[in-house]
């Protein structure tokens, strides 16, 4: 889940940093399947709060199918519906395989570890690693590369081993 920011200026050091993370995160997986036996592929995911049901996915996927083709009050009628279900949040996967192997990896997670402090998803709140930004509050390329470095060859060091 993405952490909670409720400080302004956390928020505009985060936006500073999330794309350049991703950035180097993708390039140093790039790295990494380069030197590795597993072969990987990019995915679109849904990442739902914890404890929805499969039922409840299906409701949520079914309204929001029907908001495309519903008239302004129908879509009132479900908007309401949407706003007391668990709804799913965009997320992006590195899928893994190497012979019958299979591994998944989150990329907005691993993005999240290298932007924050000491980044766990059960924690509400996150702080900034500041170390990253520099005295003129721009990102420090060298060390944002070398901790995203760091996170992704752990990444790869806790896949299964072959």
């Amino acid at each position: 889940m993405p952490p909670k920011i409720t400080n302004p200026v956390a928020w505009q050091q985060a936006e500073i940093l999330m794309q350049p993370a991703f950035i180097r995160v993708i390039d140093n997986i790039r790295k990494q399947l380069d030197e590795s036996s597993w072969t990987g592929t990019y995915h679109d995911v849904l990442i739902w709060p914890p404890n929805t049901t499969d039922e409840i996915k299906a409701l949520v996927s079914e309204l929001l199918q029907a908001m495309e083709t519903a008239t302004p009050q129908e879509a009132d009628e479900i908007r309401g519906t949407l706003a007391r279900l668990p709804m799913p949040h965009p997320g992006y996967h590195l899928r893994l395989q190497r012979q019958q192997q299979e591994a998944s990896i989150d990329l907005w997670e691993l993005c999240y570890q290298v932007c924050f402090l000491e980044y766990s998803s059960e924690k509400e709140a996150a702080d900034i690693d500041t170390s990253l930004i520099d005295e003129f509050g721009e990102v420090d390329w060298l060390r944002l590369d070398a901790k995203s470095k760091e996170l992704v060859e752990e990444a790869f060091a806790k896949l299964p081993e072959g």
